[in-house]
């Protein structure tokens, strides 16, 4: 197992604990799939997948029903994804992904948590040789499946690691790998339990214990915010 599943098993463990904010992720996510490829999940690949996630978060099928309905609704709002960037306490690195409506009061709520956590927000793509965009499947594996042939296939289609762990198989691959590989899976009749993107650090940044708590409470502040999705720093645990 390598970086990149280390690194998200720790996110995991600290990220999305409530699950009411769970499931308002999920439901903006549904909603910008819809708006991009329309509300039939057989003809729409990304909303295919979402609706997994949403299983796997064991988010009601009505408040996905529900997710579905807006988006096709002319008047409910357009989230837009946006991504921020900026330096924390100690020089740490932070990438917040935000979808929303209103992008004016989203960087004013992003900015405001930087600045009283003695950070800076700063300019589009200035941390972007800090981090690998990836992404990852979770897959249920089949019975009498063999890893290694699966494992050399997968590499063609620019996988990174493969591997099976309590009968699941997890995948992780660079971001531009994505729709190659959930082609493959579901050709081959593999059933995605749930897919996920990720920015994973190249390098670490050492910091104070004072540094460290002022990082964390900056992510919690970012975190509060209804309209941030995720939360990627490269602050060393």
């Amino acid at each position: 197992m390598g970086r990149a599943f280390e690194y998200r098993k720790a996110r995991k463990l600290k990220r999305w604990g409530n699950m009411a904010r769970v499931f308002t992720r999920i439901g903006k996510e549904i909603e910008m799939a819809v708006k991009a490829g329309g509300s039939d999940p057989n003809a729409n690949s990304k909303l295919r997948l979402l609706i997994q996630n949403a299983k796997a978060e064991n988010m009601p099928k009505e408040n996905v029903e529900r997710a579905i309905k807006r988006a096709v609704s002319k008047d409910t709002a357009d989230y837009k994804e946006v991504v921020y960037e900026g330096y924390a306490a100690g020089g740490v690195a932070v990438v917040v992904e935000t979808a929303t409506d209103n992008p004016t009061r989203t960087v004013a709520n992003v900015r405001a948590a930087f600045n009283r956590c003695n950070g800076s927000l700063g300019t589009s793509g200035m941390t972007d040789f800090l981090f690998e965009r990836k992404c990852n499947f979770k897959v249920k594996a089949k019975e009498n499946l063999n890893m290694e042939d699966l494992e050399l296939v997968l590499i063609d289609y620019g996988v990174d690691e493969c591997f099976l762990e309590d009968d699941e198989i997890f995948i992780y691959a660079e971001f531009t790998a994505f729709g190659a590989i959930q082609k493959y899976l579901e050709e081959n009749d593999f059933e995605i339990m749930s897919f996920t993107f990720e920015r994973i650090p190249n390098d670490y940044k050492e910091v104070t214990q004072e540094q460290h708590d002022e990082v964390e409470k900056l992510i919690g502040k970012l975190e509060e915010d209804e309209d941030v999705v995720n939360v990627f720093h490269n602050m060393k645990e």
